[in-house]
This record gives C-alpha cells, sequence and structure tokens, in this order.
C-alpha cells in the first residue's frame, strides 16, 4: 500500500464520534428510569450511522446526548478525539434534524436555509452563495422564494436538510426525519439522504426504528434494545449473522427452532440434523434460519427437515409457505412464485425443507 493510499484509509477509520460506558438515569430513588446503560460506540467519519431499535430502546436519548440537549449521568462523548461531554448543543460543530422540521412558515425557503448562517453574522455574499449551492443539493432552486407552508412534506424535509447542512457540520444527527412522509415518498428520501450523505461527505448519525431504512442507506447499524447497544455491524452482517434472539427477530423476518448441539451436530426434536459450520456450541440451542434462505426439497433427500404445509399467501413476487415440522413447530419459507401465480403446493402436502448452505445460525437467547 502507497502512502497516499495508507493516509486515505487512516482518514475513512477515524472515529468522527466516540461515545464511552454511557449511562443515562432520568429520575432518582426507586422512580429512576435508566435509559442507557453503558453504552459504548464508535462512528466513523464519513459514515452512514444508523441507530436502529424499537420505542423506548434509548436510541433517541444517544442522539440528544451527542448534540447537546442532554447531559450523561456517567460516561464521555468525543467528538474528533476531543471531550465535549459537557459542552453546550451551540458549542459542539454537530446539526439536528428532527422529526418535526420546525421550519419558519413567515419565510421563504431561502431564507429559511440561511438563517442560521445569518445568526452567525456570516457575511451576506457567503450566506447567499451557501444559500445557493445548499438549494441545488437539495433540488429546490426553482422553489427558493416560496413561503414553506406552501411545500409538500417531502419538499419541507428537505428545506430542513439543506438548512442544517447550511454550516457545514461535521456530525450530522437525524432523529427519525422520514416518520411523517407516505410510504413512496419516504422510499424517495431514503435514496436523496444517502445521496447528500455521499455527497457531502458529512457523518450521518441517523435514529430510526425502522429495519428497512437502517438497511437500505447505513454503512453500519447498532441495534439497541432496553438502553443497551447489542450489535453493531454492517447491514449484510446485522442481517445474516445477528448475535442474539433479539436482533435475529427485530432485523426482518426469521424461524426460531429449538435443539441441542452434540459432537458437532445440530439435532432438532423433530430427529432431524441440520449442519452448521464452526459449531462450537454445546447443549440446548435456538438456530435462525431466514424463510428466503429454506428451500423445499424432496421429503426423501438425506438430511432434509421433514414438514407439512399448513398454508399458502400470494405476495406477488413471493409466495409464503407456512410449515409445520413433525414435533409441531411451525416455519415459513418465502418461495419466489412462479409466473402463473400457484406455488404448486397444497395445504395438507407432506414436503422437506433444507437450509441454503451458512444460513442457519446459533442464536444466543
Amino acid at each position: 500500500m502507497n502512502e497516499k493510499a495508507a493516509n486515505e484509509k487512516a482518514v475513512i477509520q477515524k472515529n468522527a464520534i466516540e461515545a464511552r460506558n454511557i449511562v443515562k438515569t432520568f429520575g432518582v430513588g426507586q422512580a429512576a428510569a435508566r435509559a442507557l446503560d453503558d453504552v459504548t460506540v464508535e462512528i466513523r467519519q464519513g459514515e452512514f450511522f444508523t441507530l436502529l431499535g424499537p420505542s423506548g430502546c434509548g436510541k433517541t436519548t444517544l442522539l440528544r446526548l451527542i448534540a447537546g440537549f442532554e447531559m450523561p449521568t456517567e460516561g464521555t462523548i468525543l467528538l474528533d478525539g476531543q471531550d465535549i461531554t459537557y459542552l453546550p448543543p451551540n458549542k459542539r460543530p454537530v446539526n439536528t434534524v428532527f422529526q418535526s422540521y420546525a421550519l419558519f412558515p413567515h419565510l421563504t425557503v431561502a431564507q429559511n436555509v440561511g438563517f442560521g448562517l445569518e445568526m452567525q453574522g456570516r457575511p451576506k455574499a457567503e450566506v447567499n452563495d451557501t444559500v445557493a449551492r445548499m438549494l441545488a443539493l437539495v433540488k429546490l432552486e426553482p422553489l427558493a422564494h416560496r413561503k414553506t407552508n406552501q411545500l409538500s412534506g417531502g419538499q419541507q424535509q428537505r428545506v430542513a436538510l439543506a438548512r442544517a447542512l447550511a454550516p457545514s457540520p461535521k456530525v450530522l444527527l437525524l432523529d427519525e426525519p422520514l416518520s411523517a412522509l407516505d410510504l413512496k415518498l419516504r422510499k424517495e428520501m431514503q435514496i436523496e439522504l444517502k445521496r447528500l450523505q455521499v455527497e457531502t461527505g458529512i457523518t450521518f448519525v441517523f435514529v430510526t426504528h425502522d429495519q428497512e431504512e437502517a438497511l437500505t442507506m447505513s454503512d453500519r447499524v447498532g441495534v439497541m434494545s432496553q438502553g443497551k447497544l447489542q450489535q453493531v455491524g454492517s447491514p449484510k452482517d446485522i442481517y445474516t449473522k445477528p448475535v442474539n434472539r433479539f436482533v435475529a427477530s427485530f432485523i426482518g423476518e426469521t424461524n426460531f427452532i429449538a435443539a441441542r448441539a452434540e459432537a458437532g451436530k445440530v439435532h432438532l426434536a423433530t430427529g432431524d440434523t441440520i449442519d452448521i459450520a464452526g459449531l462450537s456450541a454445546g447443549g440446548n440451542v435456538t438456530v435462525t434460519i431466514r424463510p428466503e434462505q429454506l428451500r423445499l426439497v424432496d421429503k426423501t433427500e438425506t438430511g432434509a427437515m421433514r414438514a407439512t404445509v399448513k398454508s399458502l399467501v400470494y405476495f406477488g413476487t413471493d409466495t409464503h409457505c407456512y410449515l409445520s415440522l413433525t414435533d409441531g413447530s411451525e416455519v415459513v419459507a418465502r418461495l419466489q412464485s412462479p409466473a402463473s401465480g400457484d406455488a404448486g403446493l397444497t395445504p395438507g402436502q407432506s414436503v422437506g425443507l433444507r437450509a441454503v448452505p451458512g444460513a442457519a445460525q446459533i442464536v444466543l437467547d
């Protein structure tokens, strides 16, 4: 690796945000609630990082701590290696986009985008130039002189993004900014957000409970539950190699099958056996297999799990096949629908099931 490549790699790996052993407690005494429980996470410079989890898991609390709107009970927050734990929000080189865009209805789009710069006392020429660049970035130049209450929800969100990006923050925090949009517009804005992050090179920290948003936009995802960070990794790793039952169940659909690991083999209660590469666990275990990673095979095939078709649900491109294993355990297989729309299966039919090689994983409860 030459010196230039080494320097570029070093820049990529540098951390924008580090949260170390963060604890956040609300209330006192017996009424105290621990929103964050010893959370440590590193967010790299220039990446799109998503905090994902259900309501009440602590993801928004962590975002507010990074923004400076809340102070931690314990722990340290660093930005570019500098301790900002108790720095007030207006002294931090970060900006936040909230669920409510909080635009000024009496100002035009351009005036909204330039408002923060004017409050900082920037020269008028600089403000005008920056506003023009931001409106071009979010593709709103034709609407520069329109009032924000005359815009659609998606356009208003673009204005909020342009306003937050205008001061060139080192980190942009986004607290479920797509939640108020309809499904089609939300999908369009997912693409736009990722485009903006790539074009600006700014570190984005995105909070959502929507698994699809996290998987489609993020460089890495941090999955949270009950104030703890459960797993951090690429979307692919989070989906295909979940570390525990919560992560496996929260990210997409999956099947859980009770089994017992012995002598390098996984034995199901049905008497069937599943091969899992690199198996080191022993005793009672839980196996997870994604529905799209199950294949129908001849029931007499060696190593096949024996099952009975219970019902079929047609979803257009896919057909969900609900099955019962011989011990009564229920699983679902997602099969590609044939052109006719008929999967060629009927309820009550006996079939064999086999997982795609490497698909079956053991997860902790």
